[in-house]
């Protein structure tokens, strides 16, 4: 297995993009990384396209990549459709970085790109609702519309009634406070405010986290991840290509991709022990990371299974301000999940996007300074007690 190199790298703002298609969102995401690598179409054998709920919210099924990327020039590349769940754009990523990695192709792309606002926000929440196992969800009557048992009362999605319950059990635990939540969101909205891709990006107080709606107890508005569209697009090469494509070298050190099980350990810790273990790095030594922040109880929960923080110490980790503007390792400095959006189809790509920008110093008032180390924590979906999809990655400056 040879080096892989991320060479190219682009991404729409995030947001809710009623006027315009996952096409045009994808188109937009797509050139701008192949203007970035200084690449043309032609020089790009293989092309991942991520796209997790398309046929729920729009119909479009089977061939979404090739569709979506019709006026790109791509068309006649082998376009290869990914669907993991939240997890779908990380999984695409290690497909690429599998296939230059094994010497399959010099150069490919990663294309993520999902349009989740409909006119019909129940056409939105079922597709949320259906990264859970529905057989489970519904029982043994399958004249039902499972997805419909899955959605609920349908004033939200179904994960953040899964993130709430997992909240209230973790402050149980731990003797985290809601404040802490907010504080979460807080330091979300301040990286925000200085990303123009951001979909919200107005910084908010703890106090006025604390005081917006109740989604439910102890979730509020601002603690859970926004409806929106967007796109992100990645090139991976060997270092040929990346040597060619020219500017600071960013390395992938290692790409761990797994699925959860019905048994202990969980993905995650599975997960964890190998990245680690391949990229032969300690936690500590980690300057930005962009972790699943679904919901703001999450990065608590994030940071100590990432080992940032030892268990049950996650809150003291955020009080601690070592992970906002200004502290030692970032995390979320795009904003993350909670105000950068989750368009699900492109989050894990936007991550990716995200870490590149900060290795290479291009984050302007969020740059962590002297970034040299990333980890991107993607996560997907939800079977029994674990997550469905997992990924990690570390990203290296050379």
């Amino acid at each position: 297995m040879r080096d892989v190199y991320v060479i190219g790298v682009g991404m729409t703002p995030f947001g809710k993009h009623w006027d315009r298609t996952v096409r045009s969102l994808a188109t937009a995401a797509a050139e701008d990384a192949m203007h970035d690598a200084g690449l043309t179409p032609d020089a790009i054998p293989y092309v991942y396209f991520s796209n997790a709920v398309g046929g729920l919210v729009s119909g479009q099924e089977t061939i979404r990549g090739q569709v979506a990327l019709r006026h790109t020039g791509l068309l006649g590349s082998t376009i290869i459709n990914v669907e993991n769940a939240c997890a779908s754009g990380s999984s695409a990523a290690h497909l690429a970085w599998m296939t230059v990695a094994s010497g399959q192709a010099e150069t490919t792309m990663v294309v993520g790109a999902e349009k989740l606002t409909h006119s019909d926000k129940q056409v939105s929440f079922r597709a949320y609702a259906s990264g859970v196992d529905l057989d489970e969800v519904g029982g043994d009557d399958h004249t039902v519309d499972r997805l419909a048992v899955a959605v609920g009362s349908g004033s939200r999605s179904r994960f953040m009634d899964i993130y709430a319950e997992n909240a209230r059990a973790y402050m149980d635990k731990t003797g985290a406070t809601q404040a802490d939540l907010a504080a979460v969101v807080a330091k979300s909205r301040q990286f925000a405010a200085r990303n123009p891709r951001a979909q919200l990006q107005e910084e908010l107080t703890v106090e006025q986290v604390l005081g917006a709606r109740e989604i439910v107890w102890p979730l509020t508005l601002p603690m859970c991840s926004p409806i929106g569209d967007g796109a992100a697009s990645v090139i991976l090469g060997s270092k040929a290509a990346a040597l060619a494509a020219g500017g600071p070298l960013v390395r992938i050190r290692a790409s761990v991709l797994t699925s959860g099980t019905d048994n202990a350990p969980l993905s995650v810790e599975r997960a964890v022990e190998r990245v680690y273990g391949e990229a032969g790095i300690d936690p500590a030594d980690l300057d930005v990371v962009e972790l699943h922040d679904a919901a703001a109880p999450a990065e608590l929960e994030h940071c100590e299974s990432l080992q940032l923080a030892p268990v049950g110490e996650g809150a003291a980790l955020i009080r601690s301000g070592r992970t906002a503007l200004g502290g030692t390792t970032y995390v979320n400095p795009s904003g993350g999940l909670l105000a950068k959006g989750h368009p699900v189809g492109a989050s894990g790509c936007a991550q990716l996007v995200e870490l590149t920008e900060q290795l290479k110093g291009r984050s302007g008032d969020r740059q962590r300074s002297g970034a040299r180390l990333a980890l991107a924590h993607n996560a997907g979906g939800s079977i029994g007690d674990d997550t469905a999809a997992l990924s990690l990655t570390v990203l290296e400056r050379i």
